[in-house]
């Protein structure tokens, strides 16, 4: 019988699991082409703008498959008073195509293991002594971000910017009651200009961080843009990179930052390097603290597949 996991389940199973080694295991086996995972699904929409993608994979003779839809639509909590993230993921038996277990996460996972692949990319690239993180954003991701990035930094001194200031107070406070020193802005150049560890998070369509404001020794998380259309950095930033990391270099020459930097001509598809064989091998990680280095995180199956493998089966065996 297909088990239905409703999100507070989801929610209170999460906080028992230490997604960090789960998902890097993921990458490593994705990048030593021991996944199956095709190209995504897309709908994009336009009046409200909202985009949905179909995520689907499998590791080679594991037990379970999944096929994730979620979808990101900014403009709900205005009109509707919902969430923007939507979506579920579907667990089924690799061997029989049984659907094993429906986990109604209304696009908590995909926001959960987004963090953590943000969390491992700073692990690895950002410099030994973080001295302050700019947060590009003031939503869910923003937020996410920051609570995981806990366990690779020390840092607590905080400043993100946004567009809104009702919205820079609204993280102000709720980032500040889990232990962090915020400082809000609507400049980009006070992010850049005293942050060493960057993180953008937005669904912006244009360059928000540009090339001449970006110091020696930083480290950027590019997460926001995973569409054909949206962009957070320029191009030309990663002319001026020591080191760039993709999740999946086929699916960033399609979206992302990377897609848009090799269409400029900013950078050749050799210079890419998977996160898996990152993790894997140290002379991808950071060898100085003069580095600039970039993670362009799409967002692959394969986090799906661990994560929801992670859940279900946490739940059924406490059960």
């Amino acid at each position: 019988m297909t088990k239905i996991i409703e999100l507070e389940e989801i929610k209170n199973e999460i906080e028992k699991i230490d997604l960090i080694p789960l998902i890097e295991k993921g990458f490593i086996e994705y990048s030593k082409g021991n996944v199956v995972v095709p190209p995504v699904g897309e709908l994009l929409f336009h009046d409200p703008p909202g985009d949905v993608h179909i995520k689907y994979g499998a590791i080679n003779n594991d037990d379970y498959y999944v096929v994730k839809i979620a979808s990101g639509f900014s403009q709900n909590p205005k009109l509707y008073g919902i969430s923007p993230l939507q979506g579920l993921m579907l667990l089924f038996n690799q061997k029989t195509g049984q659907p094993i277990s429906i986990l109604l996460d209304q696009g908590y996972l995909t926001n959960v293991r987004t963090a953590v692949a943000g969390t491992i990319s700073a692990k690895y690239l950002a410099p030994k002594n973080v001295k302050q993180i700019g947060i590009v954003g003031t939503g869910s991701q923003a937020r996410i971000q920051l609570k995981y990035l806990k366990s690779v930094t020390n840092c607590k001194d905080v400043i993100v910017w946004g567009r809104s200031k009702e919205k820079l107070e609204s993280y102000k406070n709720d980032m500040t009651n889990i232990g962090y020193n915020i400082k809000t802005t609507t400049n980009m150049e006070d992010i850049t200009s005293s942050s060493n560890l960057i993180v953008t998070t937005t669904s912006a369509n244009q360059s928000l961080l540009k090339v001449d404001q970006i110091q020696k020794g930083t480290h950027i998380t590019a997460m926001g843009s995973d569409t054909i259309e949206k962009r957070e950095l320029d191009p030309n930033i990663f002319q001026i990179a020591d080191l760039v990391i993709v999740d999946s270099i086929s699916q960033s020459k399609q979206r992302g930052e990377v897609f848009h930097a090799l269409k400029a001509d900013c950078i050749k598809e050799e210079q890419l390097i998977e996160l898996g064989k990152m993790i894997e091998n140290k002379k991808y990680h950071r060898s100085s603290d003069d580095q600039i280095t970039i993670a362009d995180l799409t967002g692959v199956a394969i986090q799906d597949i661990q994560i929801a493998k992670a859940v279900y089966q946490g739940i059924i065996n406490w059960q």
